[in-house]
């Protein structure tokens, strides 16, 4: 496939440089600096003058054509798409990135740094989006123009695009996008990056992304709330019955109750793959309870190969201010991470009937909704070709994931767009996205520069789709 070459070598060089030279860090900081939250609408202007005064005109110069999408879903945040076609007889690859960031968190940043400033402290650059996805997308951008520039203005390859504002709110109409501009998005592979890798030292591959189903159960007496010594004993208290409803679907050591949030039986494949991948214990990383979840499962086989029940919020009552009251209402927001196979979209019926078998009719379910899980064959020959190509820029095995443990909107490119998907992540587990103090390891900076300009390189040199 892809031999050592000094052309090849000198592109790589040239990706190393943008590091060395500043110019990575340069492009990075402006792009930090636009406060693209797109849970604010107070933002939207933002949202739109980054797709037009950011990657426009980078993606111009590049030689793509670019326009903007109309977003199908009303008042959806703004989307872009671009075409670079050298020959109808190249294969085609897709690429996709989402400039959008979660809220900035300003004052809970350690002493010295902000979340719309980059920053270089001791090997890692801060800043909100270096991780998630500034930071990736600028990447695999500065990879792209170095191979253009050792190939003299050619890839070998055409090249598609497509661009959102919208990821950390769901993609709001990214799906829809998809299924109207198909032919316009078609392509022999989709490429791309987010995520995290499986650990900082171990550069990876993810074929896909568990899905996700949210939903939220509400039990509301009417009552208003009462005081607990004159009604005490004789009055429903919400609380208690959102816990028992709770248990009834998973146990005090995180093992699902309910059938119907079980996963499917995990194929020997993905088995081969994950079980014993290595999961925490590096600096930064939480606790990992030996004890908590599916029984007879490693940490790998649990992240990646099961299903995950997880309560993102709890309240009733108040417990900073508590009154000798009993509340009126309960409610608790719920999450199922769900691998491939898992009949997600009939889950609010059953989940419904679960809980009216189990005596607990009053409490109101409602579903918010989710994304499908998706996994790529990893016998693909795309998959072997790109893990080939980064094996040998790096100089080290990349490990594959099945899927990865969190979710992204793979489903648009795999289910809609009918294409292999292949994710090259530039970040790690302990990155802090979303969070105070988001930060990208220098490292994992320059082997993503390096990585991604000899996948680049040798799409072009192969120029053909692998067999």
């Amino acid at each position: 496939m892809s031999q050592s070459c000094p052309d090849r070598e000198h592109a790589l060089a040239l990706a190393l440089k943008t590091w060395h030279s500043g110019a990575y860090t340069e492009d990075l900081a402006r792009r930090i600096a636009y406060r693209t939250v797109s849970q604010n609408p107070d933002c939207r202007e933002t949202l739109g003058r980054y797709l037009d005064d950011e990657i426009a005109p980078l993606l111009a110069r590049l030689g793509f054509t670019c326009h903007s999408l109309d977003n199908p879903q009303p008042e959806g945040p703004p989307l872009l798409m671009g075409h670079r076609l050298e020959s109808p007889d190249l294969p085609t690859l897709l690429i996709y990135g989402h400039g959008d960031v979660t809220p900035g968190q300003d004052d809970q940043w350690q002493e010295g740094l902000t979340p719309w400033q980059l920053t270089m402290q001791e090997g890692r650059l801060y800043g909100r989006g270096v991780a998630d996805n500034k930071g990736q997308h600028g990447i695999n951008l500065a990879a792209l123009e170095t191979v253009i520039q050792a190939r003299e203005g050619r890839l070998g390859f055409n090249l598609k695009i497509i661009f959102e504002m919208g990821e950390e709110v769901g993609s709001p109409g990214l799906e829809a996008a998809c299924r109207q501009h198909g032919d316009a998005l078609s392509a022999d592979l989709f490429l791309a990056s987010d995520g995290p890798r499986i650990r900082h030292d171990m550069p990876t591959l993810f074929l896909g992304s568990r899905g996700m189903y949210r939903f939220r159960l509400t039990l509301e007496t009417g009552n208003g709330n009462r005081h607990s010594g004159n009604w005490g004993g004789v009055i429903t208290n919400p609380a208690w019955v959102m816990t028992h409803a709770l248990s009834t679907l998973v146990s005090k050591q995180g093992v699902l109750r309910a059938d119907c949030l079980r996963a499917p039986d995990m194929p020997a494949s993905v088995r081969a793959l994950v079980r014993d991948l290595p999961v925490g214990g590096q600096g930064g990383d939480p606790a990992i309870n030996a004890d908590w979840g599916e029984p007879g499962m490693t940490f790998g086989e649990k992240l990646y190969g099961a299903n995950t029940f997880e309560i993102l919020g709890l309240s009733s009552g108040s417990t900073e201010q508590p009154m000798a009251a009993i509340p009126s209402r309960a409610e608790a927001v719920c999450q199922l991470r769900f691998v491939e196979g898992t009949a997600w979209q009939t889950l609010g019926d059953r989940l419904r009937a679960h809980l009216d078998e189990h005596g607990f009719e009053a409490v109101t379910l409602t579903s918010e909704g989710g994304y499908t899980a998706t996994r790529l064959d990893p016998d693909h020959p795309w998959v072997g070709f790109v893990q080939d190509s980064m094996q040998q820029s790096l100089g080290e095995t990349v490990h594959l994931l099945p899927n990865l443990g969190g979710t992204i909107p793979n489903h648009c490119f795999a289910d809609v767009l009918g294409l292999p998907t292949v994710w090259v992540p530039h970040s790690y587990p302990s990155c802090q996205q979303h969070a105070p103090n988001e930060h990208l390891p220098e490292y994992i900076v320059t082997q993503g520069l390096v990585g991604m300009a000899g996948i680049f390189w040798d799409l072009g040199k192969w120029a053909r789709t692998p067999q």
